[in-house]
């Protein structure tokens, strides 16, 4: 990092950190009790600091890392300043510690942005940090870090984890996925895309070598032919079945191996992958929530996806492939047929916008969900056509994660959404700085829409005086 580099990423930063304390300050005066789900957080976190381990609410779903790390921050802190009382482990204090996640986050966002893309010389570092800022403003995310939820540490230690990954440092990058584990048990998938970040480099590392055996050094061009897809998969069948590929290929990966190991033992010992209350979040194949995240990138990256060049390259491809498009609509007709699914949750509270979203969209008639197929299919293609910077094999093992995390979810929830979303927008190629503006802007507005609505967009339930909030 250039020394002008350097004071720009902390001015930067800073301002980012004292806004959100401003705002951090205002939500807290509202909203002083426990809000949503931190009325199970709250108390949870509370028995922790008061030493009662053993103590677990039946509804929370999620493991304890949320409450052991605050406990572990908040009591030596309190220790220090001299703190006592209810205020030790009050709501406002256990929602700082997301505050602290959110800057880790801010730091840990420019790292990836500078690793990945280190081989790509024209972009300045303004643009790094503008892609930092943007990404560490991404509103599912953002507006809970102002809450006891486990989102911004969940985040943390997965893109922490995915960080030590691309230095190599795969053992440290185990341990933080099993921390991310701790928070959210479906972050077991980024252990596995992480592993898998080793195997897609090394079978792009074979294939280049087996094209250069028969002459052919075209590799991405080849990406969207069947014939060569067909090509690639026996490639893969006859690498993967190499004892001596599979040794190597264990030798790199075995710290996610072992942790991958540890999580199945978790789910066998506890009967589920969920502990706690699991009447609600019980696993199904909920296939039209990969449309969903679909339009939901979409919708978040407008400014890179949905352009006058992508929707004219989309149409050019429709006109050369029909056949396949018109393949890709029937199976897309099918799955949201048979495999559309409506939590109780969805249909139940009107205090989040995926009720709304529901209600005003997909409620107005029974055709609509298989009306918006068209929008899927752009959404699918365009997706993939900032991904082809990569390699064949990440794009592949991506997909495999992004359907592990999302398709079996029956609740359609944002913040299912937020790391996969992270992680295909830190690996798109860098836009241009108009487009990165645009992007920023339209987040501080969705951003500054979401929090108006929040604290001053109150409303009560029929026979029950609690003030309820708008929210993600």
């Amino acid at each position: 990092m250039e020394r002008s580099e350097a004071y720009g990423f902390s001015a930067v930063m800073s301002g980012a950190f004292l806004l959100s304390c401003l705002l951090f300050a205002a939500i807290n005066r509202r909203q002083r009790g426990p809000y949503m789900d931190e009325v199970f957080h709250v108390p949870q976190a509370q028995a922790y600091c008061h030493g009662r381990f053993l103590q677990w609410d039946p509804m929370i779903t999620t493991l304890p890392g949320l409450y052991l790390v605050s406990v572990g921050v908040v009591k030596p802190a309190a220790w220090l300043f001299g703190w006592t009382g209810s205020v030790v482990c009050s709501a406002g204090m256990l929602r700082f510690i997301n505050l602290l996640f959110s800057a880790g986050n801010f730091y840990l966002l420019y790292l990836l942005l500078s690793k990945i893309h280190q081989k790509n010389k024209a972009v300045s570092g303004f643009q790094r940090i503008l892609s930092t800022l943007t990404l560490a403003m991404f509103p599912t995310l953002y507006f809970f870090t102002f809450l006891y939820y486990t989102d911004p540490g969940s985040v943390f230690f997965t893109l922490f984890a995915y960080l030590m990954c691309l230095y190599g440092n795969h053992k440290t990058s185990a341990l933080l996925g099993f921390c991310g584990f701790m928070f959210r048990q479906t972050n077991i998938v980024w252990t596995v895309f992480c592993a898998g970040n080793i195997v897609a480099e090394k079978l792009n590392e074979a294939w280049k070598t087996e094209l250069q055996k028969k002459k052919d050094e075209k590799i991405s061009s080849r990406k969207g032919s069947f014939s060569d897809l067909i090509r690639i998969l026996q490639f893969l069948i006859k690498y993967l079945i190499s004892p001596k590929n599979l040794v190597m290929l264990t030798a790199l990966t075995w710290p996610y191996i072992v942790l991958v190991t540890v999580f199945f033992g978790f789910v066998f010992i506890n009967g589920g992958i969920v502990v706690g209350d699991r009447s609600s979040h019980e696993a199904c194949l909920h296939f039209p929530q990969l449309f969903y995240f679909l339009s939901f990138t979409v919708f978040f990256s407008f400014p890179h996806l949905l352009t006058p060049t992508k929707i004219r390259k989309f149409l050019l491809s429709l006109r050369k492939h029909p056949v396949q498009y018109s393949l890709i609509t029937v199976i897309s007709l099918f799955l949201i047929w048979k495999f559309t699914y409506v939590h109780k949750y969805l249909l139940a509270d009107n205090r989040h916008y995926t009720f709304y979203v529901w209600r005003k969209v997909f409620q107005r008639h029974e055709l609509v969900k298989y009306v918006l197929v068209p929008v899927y299919i752009f959404a699918g293609w365009s997706f993939a056509d900032t991904l082809k910077s990569k390699s064949i094999f990440w794009i592949l093992m991506y997909f495999v994660c992004l359907l592990a995390v999302t398709v079996p979810q029956k609740l359609l929830e944002f913040r299912y959404f937020i790391l996969p979303f992270l992680i295909y927008r830190l690996n798109i190629p860098f836009p241009s700085l108009y487009r990165q503006l645009l992007e920023l802007a339209f987040y501080i507005v969705v951003n500054a829409v979401s929090f108006y609505l929040f604290l001053n967009r109150t409303f009560q339930w029929p026979n029950s005086e609690e003030i309820q909030r708008f929210m993600w």
